[in-house]
């Protein structure tokens, strides 16, 4: 049944809006007026087999909401509910409004005759290709809450591990963060405060502390420029980044780079293994889950190299062989790959890989966030140690005078 979102007047003029469904507009507004509401407009959630604009201007789902819908749902379809009235209960459940609004669309869509698959497909910003993708061979296959299950622990494994991310970078980006602040606070406010006492004096002043004069002059002066430099710098950097052949350049050069290329290897192809192996575990056909799990790989390079590997595949090579033309991948990796195609059990290979390569990032980041601290430490002590003596200096050149 179609939904539409509405605005109403209610008995005491005040403006109300929500959603209602109705096999019509004026049935639609019809409703409304039996609830005293009078309807001011009424706009389709989602039109029939096509997408309007509202089926892609809520944005993406969190994998936080994505992950909790999709254990819900599969609860619900193991339970033995009809997929129509699992999907009521998700709605009246949401608290939401964004989700309960594509629900109600997805919803309408399967009333509708849609498979799950097709109705969630009217919303690409809300289940990415890897959802849509795995619920199909859900259904195909007539596993789909099993598959939904599968998809679940996924969502969840992949927030808990950004979590954990996010968590051990809090305490080294505030830490940069203050040090920099308190280095330009000395530099702009305390520094000329203090050396403006010697000018008084006429007294030459040693050359560490003039250059710090200088360089505090040039922060007050030109400071505001500066940092509208380094953001416009910024700004052209993305816009160039749009060109499909320097974008490759910089993520081939990210993955040569030292410590950073590790990480985003690592990254990388722990993404491309795990969509990888839910797809195969899920029934989809091997090609078409290469050609989903390049699109979930951020580095341009990495997604190129999996594509001319699908082309390879197609041919009739072996996926191992043609990912390891790129010399882009871990060999653990191959290697975990070339055993589940011999031993034919491609699937879990992929899942022993991906699992691999989450914990040497993991335990990479963790190592890195270790050494930086104090490295940050010892270079913020380096920076203070400089004023300091920046300042000192020229008083022990007056009591030098005076002795």
């Amino acid at each position: 049944m179609p939904a539409f979102e509405y605005q109403a007047l209610n008995s005491k003029g005040l403006k109300k809006q929500g959603i209602i469904e109705g096999d019509t507009a004026k049935r639609a507004r019809q409703l409304l007026r039996e609830q005293g509401l009078a309807p001011i407009s009424i706009t389709p959630i989602q039109d029939s087999g096509n997408k309007t604009k509202s089926s892609t201007k809520y944005g993406k789902a969190n994998a936080k909401d994505l992950a909790l819908l999709t254990r819900q749902l599969a609860a619900l379809s193991r339970s033995g509910l009809p997929l129509e009235e699992s999907l009521r209960v998700l709605t009246a459940q949401t608290e939401k409004k964004r989700i309960k609004k594509i629900l109600i669309g997805v919803r309408s869509g399967v009333l509708e005759g849609q498979s799950l698959s097709q109705a969630f497909s009217q919303y690409p910003n809300a289940f990415p290709p890897l959802y849509r993708a795995t619920i199909q061979a859900g259904e195909s296959s007539g596993k789909l809450d099993a598959i939904l299950e599968r998809l679940a622990d996924h969502l969840e494994n992949r927030e808990e591990i950004m979590q954990k991310l996010q968590l051990a970078m809090i305490y080294p980006i505030l830490l940069t963060i203050i040090s920099i602040i308190v280095v330009l606070g000395l530099l702009t406010y305390v520094i000329p405060e203090i050396v403006g006492v010697f000018d008084n004096f006429g007294q030459k002043l040693p050359a560490l502390t003039q250059g710090l004069i200088t360089l505090s002059d040039i922060l007050k002066q030109y400071g505001i420029f500066i940092l509208i430099g380094i953001m416009l710098l910024f700004v052209m950097f993305k816009l160039l980044l749009r060109i499909e052949e320097l974008r490759y350049n910089y993520h081939k050069f990210l993955l040569k780079t030292p410590l950073i290329g590790k990480f985003a290897r690592g990254t990388n192809t722990a993404s491309f293994t795990r969509t990888l192996a839910i797809l195969c575990s899920s029934g989809v056909e091997l090609l078409e889950a290469l050609r989903i799990s390049g699109q979930v790989i951020p580095n341009v390079a990495i997604r190129t190299a999996v594509n001319d590997a699908a082309v390879i595949v197609r041919e009739g090579g072996s996926l191992s062989q043609s990912l390891a033309k790129s010399n882009l991948f871990p060999p653990i990796t191959l290697h975990l790959i070339a055993s589940g195609e011999s031993s034919g059990q491609l699937s879990e290979m992929l899942e022993s890989a991906a699992t691999n390569q989450e914990r040497e990032v993991q335990s990479f980041i963790e190592m890195a966030v270790g050494i930086f601290e104090p490295v940050l430490i010892l270079v913020m002590g380096s920076i203070v140690l400089t004023i300091v003596l920046a300042i000192l200096m020229p008083i022990f050149d007056m009591n030098q005078l005076i002795h």
